[in-house]
């Protein structure tokens, strides 16, 4: 096992949505797309804090 996940904040999509002030179907494309890590429970998706936090400072963006 690769470390301690006692420390691990999981999120839902609605959470997710809601800090990042977008959709959740925009949440769905990114997970799908590759772009945002995201762990399925059952037919659920939960997010760690950590990787919302390094898209947001990561600047993703749609400039095309």
């Amino acid at each position: 096992m690769a470390g301690d996940l006692s420390d691990v904040r999981f999120l839902t999509v609605a959470e997710v949505a809601a800090l990042m002030r977008v959709s959740k179907m925009t949440v769905y494309r990114l997970v799908h797309a590759g772009e945002l890590p995201a762990i399925r429970f059952g037919r659920s998706f939960r997010v760690p804090e950590s990787a919302v936090a390094d898209v947001v400072r990561g600047g993703v963006a749609d400039t095309a």
